[in-house]
């Protein structure tokens, strides 16, 4: 029985003034004068002390007196008949003990009834001999004669005036406290608040200029702003991370029930035609179009980034760093704003094979100058506000990649919500070397012909007045000259061939070699010359000698599987080498080692007692040819497995001459064979084969047996294959078989892999598969089309594709317009971000919009600046719709497209378990297929507002 039904039984206006009588009555005011202590219950209660009212036996009369009133006359008896005599006496028993409770009416009134009823039956004896219904009884009876007697508190005149004297003490005492721990902890937000402010504009400092090589002459800087010579790259090779979605008809499934999988009959028509990636139900394998590089980490959470050398991953981290200190950076960055950088360079980190640092270490690891507030660095990761930039895993030893990779995931464990970005060279870590821990790996793509093009024009403008009628000349030879548009595929390449091309006055070497020979000797000798400066350190040294210095050091560092070396020991290396040098002995070994330190331009100083190169690349070049004059032609191939070490082999076949060159191949292909996985013995091929392109002059037979080799492991088995055999260059074109008796997916590996050789030479091979019956092949064709001159292209490779269920990507305005100048008008078609965002950039896709019958926009959220035309296009034959979004402008689209059938909703970004009303699709009568999904489940409402015969996919 609870005291609620006890309260119909007993009438608050007839047993009120039996309770009332427990209490004594007080005059107005708080109890205050004098200071008087809390009046505590034992001087309320009106059996104690000098005042009473009410005897022990007045007291048991009144308990007899409320058992008997709560008892029903013809009703079910709450307790046994024969227990009533013991029952009164414990009610009784128990009221007394209201006079043993040690607090005031206040803090009664706080407790509730139910707590003081509690407290009663504690100071009380126990019940002795009742059973089970009377013990029921007698607690809830105690809890609605507590429940009266706290009324009574209320309403007595002290009680209000007390409860508020009650609460300011406490105030009083709380705030005293308070400014206690304040006065002896300084706040830490506050501190931490000022320093942040100070580091961020330290990075925005540090990060913020970028070496141009080459635009140093005459009176030019050598370090220009990141704003002006930054050029955003492609990532390749991750998809939506997304789960293979189920099907269920009229409804969606539930959000947190797992969906089954769709098998591989069900072929959906939203998904024909997509490369690597859109297939047969689902989106699990990775994709092979891109995003922009330093957008990827507003989708992705955990990137392993890889790149070739010089490919532009410091660069990137760079410009996330400055876009995360900066505020202004535009609305594409703002997804960085509030992050704070933890920029970690593992060559710098590791650099006697120390262990890596603890978050409190970054700073002072990493070589900033400041010192955080304790703590602080737990702060910020453990709230979820790092981006952390871990640069460089194959700059480290092969041995210790795996204590990286533990130190890595010791932090993912302790401090979620943050952003990490770790970048390696392609091969230097196994495929999902991080995959386990929830990284997303991408790839930094080649330059297209766009961004060569936007290069050399940032490059020339940056360079000022002197550059500019150099500007043109160039790209008309990167586009004529195919020597020169093999070389120009990454922005180092770029910046060494934009500054020999001005300073030699529009004339430029041929090869790779050719072209570090000259950048060198522009580096080395003429900078210094040219700009009229005399010797700063008394030293005088030609290219020749400073290169015999130079490349002692990077000899040291590639064998010690390092980037960057203690400055004693570099000293110590400079100076044991300068008698053997003649020019340089007429110095003291000091001085030539500043001067190499400070005016070579192939050196720098990282921090105070640390020397490294200013690009691997330089030291590869230098350490290759150490090599080879030594002739440590067993080193090479010893080496010939590790990561490190494939440039370094291939610039030593450029330095070697003709039977050196042959040695050094014939070893690489006897590793081959002794090699156990096939991959390794590709590996292998593909190295020899890419360094066949580096040679001078080689004995035709060994090209052969190169060659010869390199066709045994054709056609690629893998997408990764395929790239690996795009290394080799343009003489893999020769050796790739063409669509006669081609199985289907060997004619997409194969297609795949001319589609990444960096050359137009690739265009007439690429020709032969435009009719080819396979879907696949013919998708990767289309997304080929961006690494190749627009033009020629559009009209040697998609004028001429089968347009049968294929999708033709368009990734610039001017892909739209060679579609219309050539009279394509596709029924399928993908629109990708940054698409005809222009007046002049829609004029061009607006024709191709009106003809589409199936349409993807993606790379962009439900505001689509497409979809916004699109609702004032209403084109006519649009009936399938792939939209990426976070939130879905179901209104627009059935506004625009009254006669949908399809509409497919890509959910990278939408949050978990969100909620979508698609009551707005209603007026579509015609829509048959409803698909959600993405890499976040997400509930449908509104479903019976749609045709009943539609399917929804979630």
């Amino acid at each position: 029985m609870d005291a609620a039904l006890i309260g119909t039984r007993l009438a608050s206006a007839a047993i009120s003034p039996l309770l009332k009588k427990l209490l004594v009555s007080d005059g107005p005011g708080a109890g205050l004068p004098g200071n008087a202590p809390k009046v505590r219950l034992s001087g309320l209660v009106s059996f104690r002390g000098e005042k009473r009212t009410l005897t022990e036996k007045d007291v048991r009369r009144l308990a007899a007196t409320l058992v008997e009133r709560s008892r029903v006359e013809g009703g079910e008896a709450p307790f046994p008949a024969d227990e009533t005599e013991a029952l009164t006496h414990t009610l009784g028993t128990t009221l007394l003990a209201l006079g043993d409770l040690d607090m005031d009416d206040v803090q009664a009134v706080r407790l509730g009834h139910q707590a003081l009823a509690r407290s009663l039956r504690a100071a009380a004896p126990a019940p002795d001999g009742l059973s089970t219904d009377s013990v029921r009884y007698l607690d809830s009876l105690t809890e609605w004669a507590c429940l009266h007697i706290l009324e009574f508190f209320t309403q007595r005149s002290t009680f209000i005036a007390r409860s508020l004297v009650e609460q300011t003490r406490s105030q009083t005492e709380l705030i005293a406290k308070l400014d206690e721990v304040i006065r002896r902890t300084p706040r830490p937000d506050g501190r931490d608040t000022a320093f942040e402010h100070r580091y961020l504009t330290h990075l925005a400092k540090k990060h913020g200029r970028l070496t141009i090589y080459g635009i140093d002459l005459h009176h030019s800087p050598d370090r220009w702003p990141l704003d002006v010579a930054y050029l955003s790259l492609e990532a390749t090779g991750a998809g939506f991370d997304s789960p293979w979605f189920g099907i269920s008809t009229s409804a969606p499934a539930a959000a947190d029930e797992p969906s089954p999988a769709v098998d591989g009959t069900e072929t959906s028509p939203w998904f024909s035609g997509e490369p690597a990636g859109f297939g047969t139900g689902g989106l699990a394998a990775p994709l092979d179009h891109g995003i922009r590089a330093d957008l990827a980490l507003a989708r992705h959470d955990r990137i392993l980034l890889r790149g070739l050398a010089g490919s532009g991953k410091t660069t990137l981290i760079q410009w996330l760093t400055v876009s995360a200190a900066a505020s202004d950076r535009g609305e594409d960055m703002a997804y960085l704003h509030g992050r704070i950088p933890f920029v970690l360079p593992l060559r710098a980190l590791t650099r006697h094979g120390e262990r890596l640092p603890a978050p409190d270490r970054f700073l002072s690891a990493a070589g900033c100058p400041l010192t955080a507030p304790d703590g602080w660095a737990d702060r910020v990761l453990s709230a979820g506000r790092g981006l952390i930039l871990v640069d460089g895993i194959d700059e480290i030893p092969e041995a210790e990649r795996g204590r990286a990779r533990a130190w890595l995931r010791g932090l993912l464990d302790t401090y979620d919500g943050n952003r990490w970005l770790v970048t390696s060279r392609p091969t230097a870590v196994q495929d999902d070397w991080l995959a386990s821990d929830g990284f997303t790996e991408l790839a930094l793509s080649p330059m297209a012909h766009t961004e060569v093009a936007t290069f050399v024009h940032r490059w020339h403008q940056a360079a000022g007045p002197e550059a500019e009628p150099y500007e043109q000349p160039l790209l008309d030879a990167l586009r004529t000259t195919e020597h020169v548009a093999q070389l120009a595929t990454n922005p180092l390449m770029c910046g060494l061939i934009c500054a020999l091309h001005r300073d030699r006055r529009g004339f430029l070497p041929r090869g790779r070699k050719a072209l570090y020979e000259a950048a060198l000797s522009m580096l080395l000798s003429r900078r210094d010359r040219e700009r009229d400066m005399a010797a700063p350190y008394g030293v005088t040294l030609d290219p020749a000698p400073q290169i015999q210095l130079v490349q002692r050091l990077a000899y040291w560092l590639t064998l010690n599987g390092r980037t960057q070396l203690d400055r004693a020991r570099a000293e110590a290396i400079v100076t044991e080498a300068v008698p053997a040098v003649l020019e340089a002995s007429a110095y003291g070994s000091d001085a030539v080692f500043t001067h190499l330190l400070h005016r070579s331009g192939l050196l720098r100083e990282p921090t105070e007692d640390t020397v490294d190169f200013v690009h691997r690349t330089f030291q590869d070049y230098l350490a290759a040819k150490a090599l080879v004059e030594r002739w440590d032609i067993g080193v090479l191939v010893r080496h010939a497995a590790d990561d490190q070490w494939e440039d370094v082999i291939r610039m030593a076949v450029g330095h070697a001459r003709p039977r050196e060159c042959a040695e050094i191949l014939r070893e690489l292909l006897a590793a081959a064979d002794a090699a156990e996985y096939r991959h390794a013995r590709l590996r292998l091929v593909v190295l020899a084969a890419t360094a066949l392109e580096h040679a001078t002059e080689v004995p035709p037979e060994v090209r052969d047996e190169v060659l010869a080799r390199t066709a045994e492991v054709i056609p690629p088995r893998t997408m990764a294959e395929a790239r690996e055999l795009a290394a080799v260059g343009r003489l893999v074109l020769d050796l790739l078989p063409g669509p006669e008796g081609l199985p289907d997916e060997d004619a997409q590996l194969v297609v795949a892999a001319a589609t990444h050789v960096a050359s137009d030479a690739a265009i007439p091979y690429l020709a032969r598969f435009v009719r080819h019956p396979y879907l696949q092949a013919r998708s990767q064709l289309v997304w080929g089309w961006s690494r190749f001159d627009t033009a020629r292209y559009a009209e040697e490779i998609i004028a001429r594709l089968d347009p049968d269920e294929l999708y033709f990507t368009v990734t610039s305005d001017e892909q739209a317009a060679a579609l219309v100048r050539l009279g394509l008008r596709p029924e399928h078609l993908d629109v990708r971000e940054g698409v005809g965002l222009t007046e002049h950039g829609f004029a061009h896709l607006r024709p191709l919009l009106l003809d589409a019958r199936r349409l993807r926009l993606l790379g962009d959220t439900g505001g689509h600046p497409v979809l916004r035309a699109i609702a004032a296009l209403r084109p006519p034959r649009l009936a399938q719709l792939v939209l990426e979004v976070d939130e879905p402008p179901f209104r627009l689209i059935a506004d625009a497209l009254p006669h949908l059938k399809s509409l497919a909703l890509l959910t990278p970004d939408a949050p978990s378990r969100a909620s979508w009303d698609v009551t707005p699709l209603a007026p579509l009568r015609e829509l048959d297929e409803l698909f959600v999904m993405g890499g976040r489940r997400v509930e449908l409402a509104g479903v019976e507002h749609l045709p009943k015969d539609i399917t929804v996919i979630v």
